[in-house]
């Protein structure tokens, strides 16, 4: 359960994810807040080029390593539509960011894809704490879940009419 405090933060970050599905892309999308509650950077998904390193949570950290001071950076949330994966989790934990809070797992997106017949990636999705087993995580958000699962049921949807 979000706090009504993290709402807004996660309520932006399926917006995200909706505009990228509307770009044709995977429905992924992060915002990177301080300290102070101020939204510092946000991003979508960029894989439909062809890179798949694109992801909004390896851009944020990228961005925070570039814009940010080792204390505002260990000070700043990611707020996420989905849990990062393990190339997101290791930048994140390698530019010293903050905490994580994000709307769906990877257990629940895996479950999702599999149920729409989705081949599994090529790299396997693991929990944050695998990863970077000093990140504090919360997730998921029961309450958002399902706007995030029609998310990419749409995609994969429409990806397999194609």
């Amino acid at each position: 359960m979000a706090t009504d405090a993290q709402l807004p933060y996660l309520r932006r970050c399926v917006e995200l994810a909706a505009e990228a599905l509307a770009k044709g892309d995977e429905p992924f999308g992060s915002v990177l807040v301080g300290a102070d509650g101020l939204v510092l950077a946000e991003g979508h998904n960029e894989v439909a080029s062809g890179d798949h390193t694109r992801h909004p949570e390896f851009e944020l950290a990228r961005w925070s390593a570039a814009h940010l001071t080792p204390e505002q950076r260990t000070a700043a949330t990611v707020y996420t539509s989905g849990e990062h994966c393990p190339m997101c989790a290791a930048a994140h934990a390698w530019v010293g960011l903050g905490r994580i809070v994000y709307v769906a797992s990877s257990e629940q997106l895996a479950a999702w894809l599999g149920e729409l017949g989705v081949p599994a990636p090529p790299v396997r999705p693991l929990p944050v704490n695998q990863v970077a087993p000093g990140v504090v995580v919360e997730g998921p958000v029961p309450e958002l879940v399902p706007e995030v699962r029609e998310l990419h049921r749409t995609f994969h949807g429409a990806r397999r009419r194609d």
